[in-house]
């Protein structure tokens, strides 16, 4: 039977989390067996600069990290499951890819 894995990811760990519960609840309203949400390792993104504005001087640096949380949901491909979660509203923060699989 085919299935369908569902990866969400996003900044915002909150509305990442609240979209995933409301999948699973899609799922078990259904009477569907789901296999996560998985979480996958969090990606780290560190860009260090001086803190001076021409480069020079001072030996201060400002550190700054953007996080990316990502999920990974496996459902098996069912018509009506899909096409209600396809009607989800989802925030332009939150970046999905479904993908079916043999």
């Amino acid at each position: 039977m085919a299935k369908v894995r569902i990866k969400l990811a996003s900044v915002d760990i909150d509305t990442l989390n609240s979209i995933c519960s409301t999948i699973k609840e899609i799922a078990v309203k259904a009477g569907i067996a789901i296999a996560g949400p998985i979480p996958l390792p969090t990606k780290r993104l560190k860009v260090t600069t001086r803190k001076s504005p021409c480069g020079n001087g001072t030996a201060t640096f400002d550190r700054f990290e953007m996080r990316v949380h990502q999920r990974v949901i496996d459902l098996p491909a069912n018509d009506r499951v899909l096409h209600s979660i396809m009607g989800l509203s989802i925030p332009r923060s939150i970046n999905i890819k479904i993908e079916m699989k043999d």
